[in-house]
């Protein structure tokens, strides 16, 4: 009788387990399985670690594109692409920044940026560092973002902008704010998703809650999920690495544009060719972008 009362008491455990996923899932209206296919792709050895003005990133382009027109994002401009040169040391590099919006249903004239570099580091000694968490991740989590989207309009205008050049120096972001496509006054605030697909102790940090006092409440109010830490920091003031100027949304903050940047702390494979698929943490990754995306909805219902 103890072991049939054990049995039924695991069933009903694990019918909560998948009906909180499926209201998890169902709640965020993107696939799971697509979010890491996506990753998968972007890492594979076919893209040659993505690096800026080579083949691979080219491929990576093309590919982020196909995505987002089947998914009906709306090009921010023409064949959504924004071109820009940029110089490395001697070296003189052609990149492409890769600009998508979905209007708003609220406030049309007021964007927020959704952000994630889609380069990487190419090839060295023969070697190819396909950067499956920096930053295959970002761009598939702009990818689910999108795939939210077709279902649960934002009432803000969002811009989804994967961005070149960021291993060379933020150059993508640089651009994209020295050369606006909409007003900077119209955009409200970055969220930029660099890194976010593996953790040991399932922590996801975001840094930038201080730069607008309704982030702080949006981040109060956020779902919590089962497995994951979202940790507000590496700020300044919590005697951690200051990430404030640490990838594409410093370009929005030294413009005084609020902003939210969501990654993990460095791994063991950080800018390594052992930063594979087969390393991230799928489930980690799943709950940091159902995360991310309960925080932009309170964002969203917010006044800016």
């Amino acid at each position: 009788m103890k072991q049939l009362y054990f049995i039924f008491i695991l069933v009903v455990a694990g019918l909560a387990t998948w009906s909180s996923n499926a209201q998890i899932n169902q709640s965020f209206a993107f696939n799971d399985n697509s979010l890491l296919q996506h990753v998968k792709e972007l890492s594979s050895d076919t893209y040659q670690g993505r690096r800026s003005g080579t083949a691979g990133v080219t491929l990576a382009k093309n590919y982020i594109i196909a995505q987002i027109q089947a998914l009906n994002v709306l090009p921010l401009t023409a064949k959504y692409e924004q071109p820009f040169q940029f110089i490395d040391g001697r070296t003189k590099y052609s990149a492409v920044n890769i600009l998508g919006k979905i209007v708003g249903s609220h406030t049309p004239d007021k964007h927020i940026v959704i952000s994630a570099h889609y380069d990487h580091e190419g090839i060295k000694n023969g070697q190819i560092y396909n950067g499956a968490d920096d930053n295959a991740s970002g761009v598939s989590a702009l990818l689910a973002f999108a795939e939210y989207f077709k279902t649960h309009p934002p009432k803000h205008s969002v811009i989804l902008a994967f961005f070149d050049g960021e291993e060379l120096g933020l150059q993508g972001a640089e651009f994209f704010v020295n050369n606006p496509v909409v007003s900077l006054q119209s955009i409200v605030l970055n969220i930029n998703l660099d890194m976010i697909s593996r953790n040991d102790k399932q922590e996801l940090y975001v840094t930038g809650i201080q730069t607008h006092p309704n982030l702080k409440k949006a981040y109060a109010k956020r779902d919590k999920i089962t497995g994951i830490h979202v940790i507000a920091g590496h700020d300044g003031t919590d005697g951690k690495q200051d990430w404030t100027l640490s990838s594409d949304h410093a370009h929005f903050h030294l413009n005084g544009i609020p902003f939210l940047y969501f990654g993990v702390e460095d791994h063991e494979d950080y800018h390594k060719p052992t930063d594979d698929f087969e390393n991230i943490h799928p489930e980690f990754y799943k709950k940091a972008v159902h995360s991310i995306i309960s925080i932009f909805k309170q964002i969203d219902a917010s006044t800016f």
